[in-house]
């Protein structure tokens, strides 16, 4: 049984779940039409580590996202790359894959996955093709 007061990222084993989240999820945007032409090819590993310390710290674990890259301004972050709901589709699909293949329990899975939806949604700032 989880405990109540513990954060997600107590909760789902850390750093380690976090990597192997985002690591799983790089595997499917290396074959993305849509999304690999938004990452930086020279930089796939910075890449990674940003969304995982990101997410890390966003459930609970340590602040080095925020020590080593200041506030996380996502919506401004990702204002260069044209987000439409296609981007948003293939990104969520590829987050869904990497989110099963780590089989947590189910409401740490909801936890997670709530978030996800929302942000994704969040960073859609086109609607055209």
């Amino acid at each position: 049984m989880t405990n109540p007061g513990s954060t997600l990222f107590e909760r789902i084993g850390g750093e380690a779940t976090f990597t192997r989240l985002v690591e799983a999820f790089y595997e499917g945007i290396k074959s993305d039409e849509v999304l690999l032409p938004m990452y930086p090819q020279d930089d796939l590993e910075g890449a990674i580590w940003r969304l995982s310390f990101f997410l890390q710290q966003y459930f609970g674990g340590p602040t080095t996202y925020s020590e080593e890259r200041g506030h996380p301004r996502l919506r401004m972050r990702h204002a260069a790359f044209r987000v439409n709901p296609e981007a948003k589709e293939h990104w969520l699909t590829h987050m869904r894959s990497a989110l099963d293949s780590l089989e947590l329990a189910p409401m740490d899975d909801e936890e997670l996955w709530d978030y996800l939806q929302r942000a994704a949604l969040s960073m859609v700032n086109t609607f055209e093709p």
